[in-house]
């Protein structure tokens, strides 16, 4: 199992633009808005490492409204 969160910052007005669009994303299991230094949080879970990426890459990225992402993968030790 591969779980990531990705950290996000939309450009102003933008925040509710990409926490709807993020509710269609399938492998999105949850996502928030946040105060502070980032707009919003996604926990992004696959089966395969692979499809974790891809997802973050291809489908989150791309969002408009999207202004930076900080992703965080986490590792079993």
């Amino acid at each position: 199992m591969a779980i990531g969160f990705v950290l996000m910052t939309t450009y102003p007005g933008c925040e509710h633009e990409v926490l709807n669009a993020l509710s269609s994303i399938a492998l999105v299991t949850n996502h928030w808005m946040l105060f502070g230094e980032y707009d919003l949080i996604a926990r992004v879970q696959a089966e395969e490492e692979f499809d974790l990426t891809r997802c973050i890459v291809e489908d989150i990225r791309s969002l408009p409204g999207l202004k930076e992402t900080k992703t965080l993968i986490g590792a079993e030790l």
